[in-house]
C-alpha cells in the first residue's frame, strides 16, 4: 500500500507499507484458492483498512493481479476481500498492469527522451516494459512470476541445480515468442521494479558496487550462492529476507533468463513500481489526462466509428441521464462516463460485420487491452453496448456485481432510447423531451404534434415498450 498527499499539483508519498501475502502460492491446478492464502490476505487488507481509516484517506484505489486473474472464484474472494478492505477491488489485466507499473517506475526516473527498458518480476506474472518518459510503447505481461515459478520448481524451498535449470527453461520457454520485440530496441539502461529485482540489487550492493547494479555475471554469482544453500527456509544469501527467502529461487531464474534473452548488460532497481503507478493514473483522472479517454479515442479510430453519430448519440444520453439522475440514484463519475464511452463505442462491431454489430462490439469491449479500464469497467462498458438494440438480455446484467445491476439497467435503457433518437442519423436537433422516472418505469414527454409528425420514430419506440418489458421496465411515451 502507499499514501500520498496531493500538494500544489504534485503527489507527495507520505507512507508505503508492504506485506508478504503470497496469494498465488494457494492457487492449486483447478483456480482455486486455498482458505490459508484467502485468510492471510483478508488479515493483510484489514490492516491496511485501520491504517486509512487512521489517515483519512479519501481517494482509494486497489487492484487485483495475476492471481486474481486466473482464479476461478474471484467473484466470492472479492466479496470477502472488499468487506476487509472497506474499498472496491479492481481486477487489471496483463497489460494494464505492464502501463502502470512503467509509469510508476518512469516518475521514480530521470526525465529523459531516450527509450529504455523496464523489467517487473511480480508474484505471479512478468512485465516487460520499452517506453520513452511517461509513455511506455511496447508491453508485455508473461504468465510466470517468483512465487508460481517457486511453487513449481522448488517444492519446499528447496534449490537443486537440476531444479534451478528446469525453472530457467520454464522461464525461457515463456520469453522465446515475445523476446524479439524487445531485442535491440533501441533502448539502452535497463530498470527493474518489485521485490525479486530490488532483493538482487541489495544482496549486490557492496564497497565495489555501491549502488547495487545489477549484472550478469553478479546473477551467476547469487545463483552459485542459493544453490549452496540447499534448503532456503534454513540458510539463505547475505541480504535476502526471510520472507523473501522461499520464492527467490524462481525469481532469479525468471531475472537470469530475461538477462540472456533480452541482451541486458546491466541493470538498476528503482523503488516505485505498480503501486505508485496507481496513484499517477489517480492523479490523471482527477485532471484532464485520464487515459481512458485515450484508449475511447483510439477505439474510435481503428474501428472507423462515424465520429459525428457517436458524439449526436452520447450527447442526448447524457441529457437522458441528466434527467433522471437523482430519480434513478445514478450518481458518480463512473457511471456518466461508462454511459459516454457506451454511446461512443456502440457501433464500432460494424467494421467486422453488420449482422449483430452489437454483439461484435461487446465482445471487442469486454476482451481488447484497454490501456487505463479495469476488468470490471469493461466488463459494465461491454454490457451496456451488448444490450443497446434488438432484444433486450436481462441475464447479461444479472451477470454483473450486485451493486451494479440496478444501475446497469438503467443505463442501459437511457443508451437505447438515445440511439432509437439518434436512429435517422439527422443533424436536426431534437425537441426537448421530459423524462420521469420510477422505480419500474419512465415516461417521455414530447412537445404536442411532434410524434405525429415523426412516425418512424414513434414506431421504433413503441418497439421500446414491447422489448424493455421482460426486464421489468414499463416505458410510456406520450
Amino acid at each position: 500500500m502507499v499514501v500520498a498527499r496531493l500538494e500544489h499539483g504534485r503527489l507527495s508519498l507520505i507512507d508505503r507499507i508492504r506485506e508478504m501475502v503470497r496469494l498465488g502460492a494457494g492457487l492449486d491446478n483447478k483456480g482455486q484458492l486455498s482458505e490459508d492464502a484467502i485468510q492471510r490476505a483478508l488479515d493483510c487488507l484489514g490492516r491496511f483498512r485501520e491504517r486509512l481509516r487512521n489517515l483519512h484517506a479519501d481517494s482509494v484505489r486497489a487492484v487485483g493481479t495475476n492471481t486474481l486473474r486466473k482464479t476461478r472464484d474471484r467473484d466470492s474472494f472479492l466479496g470477502r476481500a472488499e468487506g476487509a478492505l472497506g474499498h472496491p477491488i479492481d481486477v487489471i489485466s496483463g497489460m494494464e498492469e505492464a502501463r502502470l507499473v512503467y509509469l510508476g517506475a518512469a516518475h521514480d526516473l530521470p526525465a529523459e527522451s531516450e527509450p529504455r527498458l523496464v523489467v517487473d518480476i511480480g508474484g505471479g506474472s512478468t512485465e516487460l516494459i520499452a517506453g520513452r518518459g511517461f509513455t511506455a510503447e511496447r508491453l508485455e505481461s508473461l504468465y510466470m512470476g517468483c512465487v508460481s515459478l517457486s511453487t513449481i520448481c522448488f517444492p519446499k524451498a528447496t534449490v537443486k541445480p537440476a531444479r534451478f535449470e528446469a525453472a530457467r527453461m520454464n522461464a525461457r520457454l515463456e520469453l522465446e515468442p515475445v523476446s524479439w520485440r524487445f531485442r535491440g530496441g533501441g533502448w539502452r539502461r535497463a530498470f527493474g521494479t518489485s521485490g525479486t529485482i530490488r532483493a538482487t540489487a541489495r544482496m549486490l550492493t557492496r564497497e565495489d558496487n555501491p549502488s547495487g547494479i545489477i549484472s550478469r555475471d553478479g546473477l551467476s554469482e547469487l545463483e552459485a550462492s542459493i544453490l549452496g544453500c540447499g534448503d532456503m527456509t534454513r540458510h539463505r544469501p547475505p541480504g535476502l529476507g526471510e520472507q523473501r527467502a522461499p520464492v527467490y529461487p524462481g525469481g532469479l531464474a525468471i531475472l537470469i533468463e530475461v538477462f540472456d534473452a533480452l541482451g541486458i548488460e546491466s541493470m538498476m532497481a528503482v523503488d516505485s513500481a505498480l503501486r505508485e503507478g496507481l496513484l499517477y493514473d489517480m492523479l490523471g483522472r482527477m485532471t484532464d489526462e485520464d487515459v481512458r479517454e485515450r484508449s475511447v479515442r483510439s477505439l474510435q479510430e481503428r474501428f472507423h466509428v462515424d465520429d459525428g453519430h457517436a458524439a449526436r448519440v452520447a450527447s442526448v444520453a447524457l441529457d437522458f441521464h441528466s434527467k433522471v439522475l437523482s430519480q434513478w440514484e445514478l450518481g458518480g463519475d463512473l457511471a456518466r462516463l461508462l454511459l459516454g464511452w457506451a454511446a461512443r463505442l456502440h457501433e464500432i462491431g460494424l467494421d467486422i460485420a453488420h449482422a449483430k454489430h452489437h454483439w461484435h462490439a461487446a465482445y471487442l469491449l469486454r476482451n481488447a487491452d484497454l490501456a487505463g479500464f479495469s476488468a470490471g469497467e469493461q466488463l459494465l462498458l461491454s454490457t451496456l453496448v451488448a444490450n443497446h438494440r434488438r432484444k433486450f438480455r436481462p441475464e447479461l446484467v444479472e451477470a454483473l456485481p450486485s451493486q451494479w445491476r440496478v444501475r446497469a439497467l438503467r443505463l442501459t435503457v437511457i443508451l437505447r432510447l438515445a440511439v432509437v433518437m439518434c436512429r435517422s442519423r439527422s443533424r436536426n436537433s431534437l425537441p426537448d423531451i421530459a423524462l420521469k422516472a420510477g422505480n419500474a418505469g419512465l415516461t417521455m414527454t414530447f412537445p404536442t404534434g411532434w410524434l405525429e409528425r415523426h412516425p418512424l420514430t414513434l414506431a421504433d419506440l413503441r418497439q421500446e415498450m414491447e422489448r424493455l418489458s421482460p426486464a421489468g421496465i414499463r416505458l410510456r411515451v406520450k
